[in-house]
């Protein structure tokens, strides 16, 4: 797909790094937590997704960038990626076992995130999917448990995304549709386990 416009460059290139998979991951994390929680409940909970996650993974690919292991803050190249997979990983373990110490409980939303990056991870050694499109249409799935209105926005959102990473050349057509399989894999597995938790 070659995109000369100027206009559909910036307006893609603006979606696509707002709604980078950490972005949309805090932005669910925020709503989840004020529909569900009072402020005490939810900085009790949203702090250590903060410190355990988000800050760490930013900080590591900030870091890597700068010291020329990764190309961009995207994370364009397939063999790079291996890292960053193996990192996020760790880190969604980490915050497994210290909220599970914490709260006796198992976080769904976060062990499925961590299903979802093992199996990015495992198709990274035969393709790049993307992995902007793939955590968003899992945001998706977030949002439709809880509100499906916001879900099937946050769905059409994510076919947006995708095709603004075809358009800025960061992914192939193959590497957003494998990245759009893997994410409906997991987003129904977890539909499913929700639905069968709340009834």
């Amino acid at each position: 797909m070659e995109i000369n416009s100027p206009f559909i460059l910036k307006i893609s290139k603006v979606i696509s790094n707002f709604f980078n998979p950490l972005v949309s991951l805090v932005i669910y994390f925020f709503y989840y937590s004020y529909r569900n929680y009072t402020w005490e409940e939810a900085s009790k909970k949203f702090i250590p997704i903060l410190l355990l996650l988000i800050i760490p993974i930013a900080i590591w690919i900030y870091r890597n960038v700068k010291k020329g292991n990764y190309t961009n803050m995207d994370v364009s190249n397939r063999k790079q990626r291996h890292s960053l997979y193996i990192f996020i990983i760790v880190a969604t373990i980490v915050f497994l076992a210290v909220d599970y110490f914490l709260h006796r409980e198992i976080d769904w939303t976060i062990l499925m995130l961590c299903i979802l990056l093992i199996l990015m991870q495992v198709s990274n050694f035969f393709i790049k999917s993307s992995m902007h499109t793939s955590l968003n249409i899992y945001v998706a799935a977030l949002f439709f448990a809880i509100n499906p209105m916001i879900g099937i926005f946050w769905f059409l959102l994510s076919v947006v995304i995708g095709i603004t990473r075809i358009i800025l050349k960061r992914h192939t057509p193959q590497e957003v549709i494998s990245g759009v399989v893997i994410a409906i894999f997991v987003s129904l597995v977890y539909l499913i386990m929700v639905k069968a938790i709340i009834f």
